[in-house]
């Protein structure tokens, strides 16, 4: 998670980018400017409870102690306890003290997070930790393959935006309709295939796209973000069918199928 210290961010801004995806801007100059950070920077939000301005949060951590910090935050009251979500930093703007952080709303099963962001106004408030990114490309790699779902957007948007122009990348990417498709400003050779499920199962439409997909040769790097079970179907064809060293692969379970990122994070401290 990077550094424990909390930021606090107040909205200043929401839109729609797509209509299932929302992108709130926040005033948080500590967490603007605590880069440098990967284009794939993940950090904790910590929203209030019903009733509340702002988050009550545990103390903040000492040497780096995650584990027993967020024991603390699970042993809160859960009349107190925050809800806590992992999300991607889209964009930081240092100059202004602004973060942007790019919100899946669910319209029908949306959680915490997402009834939050439906419901956010300029003036709300949250907590953040982190942030602390993953993408890191070899010397040597040729082109990249990016592959995700609709919580990868962020992220891919951030990587993507952030190529040079000497960088290649072909892109999959997983979306419920054709209306959640994205437009990037980039500087580099990108391919970008936009996947509809429709009504398919989650992941399915992805996997079989990446599996048919005509790749480039060369020295590869792969990013592969999303539901945790697809990731893992993902990166298995591209060891075994593709033949990318597992050592040039860079993924990431987002969320898994029918669990709470809750019931995650407490199966994880149990064991």
């Amino acid at each position: 998670m990077g550094t424990l210290n909390y930021h606090h961010g107040r909205v200043t801004a929401v839109r729609r980018v797509t209509p299932n995806m929302a992108r709130i801007t926040f005033d948080c100059p500590s967490l603007a400017s605590a880069g440098p950070a990967a284009p794939d920077a993940y950090m904790k939000i910590f929203f209030p409870l019903a009733g509340q301005q702002r988050p009550e949060l545990p103390p903040p951590a000492t040497g780096g102690e995650v584990l027993s910090w967020y024991r603390t935050y699970l042993a809160m009251p859960d009349e107190v306890r925050p809800h806590m979500r992992t999300y991607t930093v889209r964009a930081a703007r240092p100059e202004s003290g602004e973060v942007d952080v790019d919100f899946v709303l669910h319209a029908e099963s949306g959680g915490p997070a997402s009834t939050w962001a439906e419901q956010a106004e300029v003036g709300s408030q949250v907590a953040f930790v982190g942030p602390h990114g993953l993408y890191e490309v070899p010397d040597g790699t040729g082109w990249q393959l990016l592959v995700g779902d609709e919580t990868a957007l962020p992220a891919i948007g951030a990587i993507l935006e952030a190529l040079p122009n000497s960088a290649r990348a072909t892109v999959y990417v997983e979306i419920p309709d054709s209306g959640e498709r994205q437009t990037f400003t980039t500087d580099a050779t990108v391919k970008l295939h936009w996947v509809v499920r429709g009504a398919r199962p989650h992941g399915e439409s992805l996997l079989d796209a990446v599996r048919a997909a005509d790749l480039p040769g060369g020295a590869p790097y792969a990013w592969v973000s999303g539901e945790a079970s697809v990731v893992k179907l993902v990166r298995r064809h591209l060891v075994r069918e593709r033949g990318f060293d597992k050592t040039s692969i860079c993924f990431t379970g987002y969320w898994r199928q029918g669990m709470s990122e809750d019931a995650v994070g407490r199966e994880r401290a149990t064991a």
